[in-house]
């Protein structure tokens, strides 16, 4: 009988039905501990708020040449909705999943970044009042929301360091 490599095979001694090393990592203390760490962070009411922020901003990235005023430009008009979707989309992601998907707050930076420099960067001369004001202020607010998202990995690091030294001095 041939077997497809790319699935796990159970070995030859244990149940059918029955699963493999992915079911024991699953249930091991530490990452059980790390799972109630973030969960907690991600519980917080400021995280909620910073998630919605984030959401909130790519919103407004991906219709801002509508709302500023500067539509008529199509290769940024596209760059900000694409990039704005994209962050509304990473903001629900760590709403909905933080323990997975805070290092991805890396990528949120770099939307930041990218909404800063775009309307120079974008084939074209797209650098007037209402793309600069408008790319260049959403960018910066965008990098501080990605910058404090980064923060919660160490947020939760830190609570996991007080609960231990909590049940040492017990």
């Amino acid at each position: 009988m041939a077997t497809d490599s790319t699935q796990p095979t159970a070995p030859r001694n244990a149940p059918t039905g029955t699963s493999t090393s992915a079911h024991h990592i699953d249930h091991h203390p530490d990452i059980m501990s790390l799972r109630d760490r973030y969960a907690k962070v991600g519980d917080n009411a400021a995280t909620g708020m910073l998630e919605s922020l984030l959401m909130l901003a790519g919103l407004y990235l991906a219709i801002s040449p509508w709302v500023a005023g500067f539509a008529g430009f199509t290769g940024l008009r596209v760059s900000n909705l694409v990039t704005g979707l994209a962050l509304a989309v990473l903001g629900l992601g760590f709403g909905s999943a933080l323990e997975r998907t805070h290092n991805l707050g890396w990528g949120a930076l770099a939307i930041g970044v990218w909404t800063i420099i775009a309307p120079w960067v974008v084939s074209g001369n797209y650098d007037t009042h209402k793309t600069i004001i408008n790319n260049v202020i959403l960018g910066g607010i965008i990098c501080l929301l990605a910058l404090a998202t980064l923060g919660m990995g160490p947020m939760a690091k830190r609570m996991g360091r007080k609960q231990e030294a909590g049940g040492a001095r017990r």
